[in-house]
């Protein structure tokens, strides 16, 4: 094999990622507007022939697990960004927080898909509550939240005002004051008495 096989090759493989994603994301943008619309539809919004979808992903459910795939790999990395494990507990919920609402309004089609118990997208935002209940217990440890509180109850009220700012008419406002807003009131509302 010679170093312009290899170079080509690459470039295959690089031209089938856009394409996918490509896909994906004119996926997102179709069904979250008619969660009803078609394969062919979709193929038009990603500039794609309708036979190359069904090349990526044979059936209509399988592309819907690859946005999930997607989208929940994409949160997971923007939780890492906002280290949880060495930033100040609230500094990376702030962090994390922000970063949270940037991803999901950016796959709100995918996020409302329910994921199968053993698939891998459930698997991995299992991981993700569990991260999200130990940075808890970190600002529980710095005393930024109350030594009583349930800390899963706590995690479940933070998804909850997620959703509830991704719903609200505000949702396109500024992610970083959205987080800052969610936080004050998580807080505020779980906070030493």
């Amino acid at each position: 094999m010679t170093s312009s096989d290899v170079t080509a090759g690459a470039r295959l493989r690089a031209d089938a990622e856009r394409s996918v994603r490509a896909i994906l994301d004119a996926a997102e943008r179709v069904l979250a507007a008619d969660p009803g619309a078609s394969m062919e539809q979709i193929a038009q919004e990603a500039g794609v022939a309708r036979t190359t979808i069904h090349r990526r992903f044979a059936t209509r459910q399988a592309l819907i697990d690859a946005m999930g795939a997607a989208a929940v790999t994409q949160l997971a990395a923007a939780i890492d960004a906002g280290r949880p494990e060495t930033a100040p507990p609230l500094v990376a919920l702030h962090e994390i927080t922000a970063n949270v609402l940037r991803v999901k309004v950016g796959w709100r089609f995918a996020f409302a898909q329910p994921a199968s118990p053993e698939s891998p997208v459930a698997v991995e935002q299992e991981r993700i509550a569990r991260r999200c209940v130990d940075l808890f217990g970190k600002a529980q440890q710095a005393g930024a939240v109350a030594p009583d509180v349930d800390l899963e109850w706590a995690r479940r009220v933070y998804y909850a005002l997620i959703g509830e700012t991704l719903a609200g008419e505000d949702a396109a406002a500024d992610p970083d004051a959205l987080a800052a807003r969610i936080v004050d009131t998580l807080v505020r509302g779980i906070g030493p008495r």
